[in-house]
């Protein structure tokens, strides 16, 4: 009978850890499925509570695009997320690899100068760095945000990698050089490909990260509306409603702005999670 009483009890403790995960995805699903209807609902649906009992209204998508000047933004997203994130894995994949495989005077030093610009807040340089840009004539320019952009996620990167890296075998990498292949090519050929489940999963962290990004992008982009993001094209968006009232084309607009980025979870969650369990393990 205890025996008994100790595993119904281990049952029920373990029923009840799942209780906050479980409501958290209730609540999560409720409220993306509301928004999701009521971006195809009218306003007067929306206000009325009665969603789609018009129809569905695929024309608040065309307007909020067409008027509100997102398709513009989401291209300026597009650069702004698709550029950093190739040139943060051409910086940090090389450095990873090093600072993993490699033995030199200040390797301790150099990874926790990484592990520091990883953890100083963005606020606390923002200030200085637009000081900067401001006397080289950087503000304003679309190039900015992908200088800031790779520069700032370059660290976590690295963290990432380096992790990652220690545990890919160098024996494959070491025959290759044994057979005449140059160390940058078998860095590239053999170590990178390998190590293409990290790879995967750091970029899509970075793309969450840069594309939903908007303190960097009001701060340094704002004067300028031909280089805003689509975080920035949806601040505009809210602030139009005060005047227009437009709340279905409030709701498209924000779906635009989510898909991307569920959308990518949803198909490559298993390489995110592959890439970071294989991180956590060292052979």
């Amino acid at each position: 009978m205890k025996k008994r009483r100790k595993i119904t009890g281990r049952r029920v403790l373990g029923v009840l850890r799942y209780i906050p995960l479980i409501l958290w995805v209730l609540f999560f699903a409720v409220a993306f499925g509301w928004i999701l209807l009521a971006s195809f609902s009218t306003t007067r649906e929306i206000f009325s509570n009665h969603l789609l009992s018009s129809g569905i209204h695929f024309e608040n998508y065309v307007e909020v695009w067409k008027y509100n000047n997102v398709g513009h933004y989401f291209i300026n997203s597009i650069l702004c997320t698709g550029i950093p994130c190739v040139l943060i894995i051409l910086i940090a994949a090389p450095a990873a690899y090093v600072l993993s495989k490699k033995n030199f005077f200040g390797k301790k030093l150099t990874f926790n100068g990484f592990v520091v610009g990883m953890s100083v807040p963005s606020v606390m340089l923002i200030i200085p760095i637009y000081c900067w840009f401001v006397r080289a004539n950087l503000v304003g320019h679309l190039i900015t945000l992908v200088i800031l952009y790779t520069a700032f996620n370059v660290p976590y990167t690295v963290y990432f990698l380096t992790a990652f890296f220690a545990t890919v075998p160098s024996a494959l990498a070491e025959a290759a050089m044994i057979d005449g292949c140059s160390e940058m090519r078998a860095l590239w050929k053999i170590m990178i490909p390998m190590a293409s489940p990290g790879i995967i999963t750091v970029t899509i962290f970075n793309f969450m990260n840069i594309w939903n990004e908007y303190f960097m992008a009001l701060i340094f982009a704002n004067g300028n509306d031909k280089i805003r993001t689509l975080s920035m094209g949806l601040q505009n968006i809210i602030t139009s409603m005060t005047y227009t009232g437009d709340w279905a084309g409030l709701f498209a607009g924000v779906m635009i702005v989510f898909l991307p980025t569920f959308i990518l979870y949803l198909f490559l969650s298993e390489k995110i999670v592959a890439g970071v369990t294989g991180g956590g393990v060292k052979g």
